[in-house]
């Protein structure tokens, strides 16, 4: 058959068509891609297709058939004869068949014409670039109208759509097949791993519930053991107080008395290390007599040589237990018994010796009597001499050397004693403000102390003007005139002894802001001795009852060592010497020496300043009191901590003041204490106490070496009182 003769180049038509070559991916769909559209799309006449028909026009009949799929018999030339583009511009009508042929039939839609929509795109890229050859041809003549294709090959073509359609249907359905089946799978598989997963967390949280109440029962029970401990614990805290409570008591009077035989220890240390210098001393200048060049020239050295070297070895015995001393202990009753034996032995060797001199000059002098009596006359009258001057020497060293004084003079004790008389009367005087059954006097009493108390406790650096404004109202409640005080006016002319209760209240708060502002911040004792100096001024009252009390709460302002009396308590003494006592005890001893530094930090500031604005005139209690003080204190016998610490804080405010009125006087007072006394200091501090010695040592030695000691920090300056 015709057909079955066409079979292979139909298969080879279909093998090299464009759509013969389509590759299936199963991803396509997935993507969203449509397979189809393609071969869905209608079939279409490319704009070229007027120009490959005319290059086709002088073809045969047969020919033209096959266009669209080239055969196997088509040869070389004609298929460039197809493919050359001709540059003269498309008539429509070559896009219509001819009326006049017969052959003319509508070409239904086949994959030959998506092979000539390609083959006019390659022959419009062709015609962009054109070549010179085919321009230059002479254009022929237009060909016949012919038919594009024959019945033969449309019904090819149908055949092959119709194939191509029962394969697309058959992949669609096995698609879909495919589809369904995979969500069947997936949702199966869904399901099941959805219960397994519900019935993991119904056993997890079976889990967590059966953890929780054991934890539960077990915190349970620790918590009814741990009860049960605290219970047991508290039962034998309580025990263990009552035990450490008993032991305190029994440590703390063991320790008082532990102290009080320390002091006595203290002091008996004390008066043998005196004992032992002076020993020293004596058997130092009875050293110096056992030199040959003490004696005569007649006395022959060699003679005395042994006396000498024995002198030296009891010099060295004396000399080795001063040093054993000097390491921070007081000599011992052994130590002075050795230091006694050696000043016995060196007393009579000097005797021996100086027997031994006698006999040998007597003998030289019968001997040469006639011929140098002038001579020996002349040198015992020079021996005399020496021995008078060193009679001389060896007392004043001993007056000197003895020790200094453990008591004020008479003249300051007594001072001292008419001070605190006039603040007992003072206080007897208004004795009867104190009533408290009368309420009208019990709160007359109460304004007038705040009255007093709070214009003091304003006074600070913030300005002059400031501290005029406190001054006035002191001044004018001293006076007796009115005064505000809480919103409510007051006068101390309201009760007869009103004057006297307020000077006492005022000097009190006075020395009490000293005790406490002043020993916190050093610089507020200027603005507050500079009022202190002018209510001095202008009420001497006043001033003395600020003595009275600065001497009854810091005896070391007098100076003033108290004695402990007989039947005096430990503490009643230690409240005598200035330490706070209460049920608690005794205060620290820092917290002491910081509240009597305050105290004469702010006597120290009152003796160098005035009121500014009070009239010129002698200051009521100036630095002539501040140089009796220093050198009373610096005849007295130092005490470990306390004396370092205020000679420190007096020299510090006052220096300054004092070396620029006594000048050449107070730099030989100073460079007194840095040779002589410091050293007394150093003998009595304990190695525990050396802060405050440490502080007046490099004090003394950076003013000495700057001959110069800097105004103190916080002093009032004159730019001051203009604000």
């Amino acid at each position: 058959m015709p057909a079955e003769s066409l079979r292979w180049d139909t298969l080879d038509a279909l093998k090299n068509s464009p759509k013969g070559k389509i590759i299936y991916k199963t991803y396509w769909e997935q993507d969203g891609e449509d397979i189809l559209s393609e071969c869905n799309a209608p079939p279409s006449l490319s704009p070229l297709a007027g120009v490959f028909l005319k290059g086709l026009s002088a073809r045969p009949l047969q020919k033209t058939c096959s266009l669209g799929s080239p055969s196997r018999d088509s040869s070389p030339g004609q298929s460039e004869d197809v493919l050359v583009p001709s540059s003269a511009p498309t008539s429509p009508r070559l896009l219509a068949p001819a009326p006049q042929s017969p052959l003319i039939s509508p070409p239904p839609p086949s994959s030959t014409e998506v092979e000539e929509e390609e083959q006019n795109t390659q022959d419009q890229e062709m015609d962009r670039e054109p070549s010179p050859e085919l321009n230059s041809a002479p254009s022929p003549t237009p060909p016949p109208t012919i038919s594009l294709l024959s019945p033969r090959a449309t019904q090819m073509a149908g055949c092959i759509r119709v194939c191509e359609e029962k394969h697309r249907a058959k992949a669609k359905a096995e698609l879909s097949a495919r589809q369904e089946q995979q969500e069947r799978l997936v949702e199966a598989v869904a399901s099941r791993e959805s219960e397994q997963l519900k019935r993991f967390e119904e056993y997890m949280e079976l889990k967590q519930r059966q953890d929780y109440q054991s934890v539960r029962d077990m915190m349970d029970k620790e918590t009814q053991e741990s009860l049960g401990r605290q219970e047991k614990l508290k039962e034998e805290h309580r025990h263990r107080m009552k035990i450490q409570n008993l032991r305190l008591r029994e440590a703390e009077q063991q320790r008082l008395r532990e102290a009080e035989l320390e002091r006595q220890r203290q002091v008996e240390g004390r008066e043998r290390l005196r004992a032992l210098n002076a020993i020293q001393e004596e058997v130092l200048q009875l050293n110096q007599q056992l030199e040959p060049s003490a004696l005569s020239q007649a006395t022959p050295t060699h003679d005395l040589a042994s006396y000498s070297m024995r002198g030296n070895q009891l010099c060295s015995q004396v000399s080795e237990v001063v040093r054993t001393t000097a390491e921070g202990r007081f000599p011992s009753m052994e130590d002075m018994a050795v230091a006694d034996r050696a000043l016995q032995d060196m007393r009579a060797l000097v005797r021996a010796m100086q027997l031994e001199a006698a006999q040998a000059q007597e003998k030289r002098r019968k001997e040469e009597e006639e011929e140098k009596e002038r001579r020996k006359q002349a040198e015992l009258q020079a021996q005399l001499e020496e021995q008078k001057k060193s009679a001389a020497l060896s007392a004043k060293e001993k007056a000197r050397k003895k020790g200094l004084q453990t008591k004020a003079e008479e003249s300051t004790l007594k001072w001292y004693q008419e001070l605190q008389g006039s603040a007992n009367q003072c206080a007897l005087s208004f004795d009867d403000l104190n009533n408290t059954k009368d309420q009208q006097s019990k709160r007359l009493k109460m304004e007038l102390q705040k009255a007093a108390s709070i214009p003091i406790s304003q006074i600070s650096r913030t300005s002059g003007s400031k501290l005029r404004e406190i001054f006035d109202k002191i001044d004018k409640l001293l006076s007796g005139r009115s005064v505000q005080s809480g919103g409510k006016s007051i006068s101390a002319s309201q009760h007869p002894h009103g004057l006297s209760f307020v000077s006492y209240k005022l000097a009190e708060k006075f020395v009490k802001q000293g005790e406490e502002e002043v020993a916190s911040h050093h610089e507020a004792a200027f603005p507050i001795a500079v009022v202190a100096s002018g209510v001095w001024d202008l009420h001497p009252k006043v001033g003395d009852l600020i003595l009275a009390h600065l001497h009854k709460k810091c005896p070391y302002s007098v100076p003033y060592y108290p004695p402990m009396k007989d039947g005096t308590s430990v503490e009643d003494y230690q409240r005598i010497l200035g330490y706070r006592v209460d049920d608690s005890g005794v205060e620290a001893q820092d917290s002491f020496l910081k509240r009597m530094s305050g105290m004469i930090r702010l006597y120290a500031a009152i003796i160098q300043l005035r009121w500014p604005y009070n009239k010129q005139g002698p200051a009521p209690h100036g630095l002539n009191n501040g140089w009796r003080w220093l050198a009373q204190m610096l005849n007295m016998e130092p005490l470990a901590d306390v004396t370092a610490t205020l000679l420190f804080d007096f020299l510090e405010v006052c220096g300054h003041a004092l070396m620029k009125q006594y000048q050449g006087q107070f730099w030989k007072l100073i460079l007194l204490i840095k040779e002589e006394y410091f050293p007394r200091i150093e003998a009595v501090t304990s190695t525990g106490q050396m802060g405050s010695v440490m502080r007046l040592k490099q004090f003394l030695e950076s003013s000495l070496r700057r001959k110069e000691i800097p105004p103190p920090k916080g002093q009032l300056s004159s730019s001051f009182w203009r604000t």
